[in-house]
């Protein structure tokens, strides 16, 4: 899978490769597949070691996107394992990492092998509403490798924009954003950490853990 880059929408890839964006819980207990009218208004907080970063979500605007990544996030949605090839029930972003981190552009994670080649064992379209864009920063959006047989190729992973990055719009699904200070304030703090040459953490930032509330 190929990452969004700062001045183009994506690199097409053979390999799922970024760079070479009252409530209640729910987690455990979170019907995926629900009617998606009860999905009107959700957030989800990804749980780090630097953090927690509430994100609200947009069901209405990108229904199959949210669903995919409750799904995921509470194990309620069947992935196949990259790892083994086994199906997996289990919160696939669990003790996930932030992969790919660039200042000024974006936070990418989501991906169970931690390296941007993994997945979730399938894909599903782009979901576009011309009301959502990339004009803000702290937009949530899925990564992808670009379009393959006129689909879109989304998965599991995901990225956190810390600019504007309108170049991107129309490729990448939005479906959520970070709306608090303090959780954009974890984000930024994540945006500065010492990455390697190939944009990659020194040091993991892990996800431990994925709430939903509605």
């Amino acid at each position: 899978m190929v990452a969004p880059r700062r001045g183009l929408a994506h690199t097409m890839s053979s390999r799922f490769a970024w760079g070479e964006q009252h409530r209640t819980p729910l987690r455990g207990s979170c019907r995926w597949a629900r009617d998606r009218a009860t999905m009107s208004l959700m957030e989800a907080t990804l749980h780090t070691n630097l953090g927690d970063i509430r994100l609200e979500l947009y069901p209405e605007q990108a229904p199959e996107t949210v669903s995919n990544f409750v799904g995921l996030a509470t194990g309620q949605k069947a992935w196949t394992d990259p790892r083994t090839g086994a199906e997996s029930h289990a919160p696939l972003y669990d003790n996930v990492i932030f992969h790919r981190v660039i200042p000024g552009f974006m936070i990418q994670g989501g991906d169970p092998l931690g390296d941007g080649t993994g997945g979730p064992g399938y894909v599903f379209d782009d979901e576009i509403d011309a009301s959502l864009t990339f004009a803000a920063p702290y937009v949530l959006a899925m990564a992808n490798a670009g379009r393959r047989l006129g689909k879109g190729t989304n998965g599991s992973q995901f990225f956190i924009t810390t600019a504007p990055t309108e170049w991107l719009q129309g490729k990448h699904t939005i479906f959520g954003a970070v709306t608090d200070e303090a959780s954009r304030a974890v984000v930024d703090a994540i945006s500065a950490v010492e990455t390697d040459p190939r944009d990659r953490p020194v040091q993991d930032v892990i996800i431990t853990s994925v709430d939903i509330t509605e």
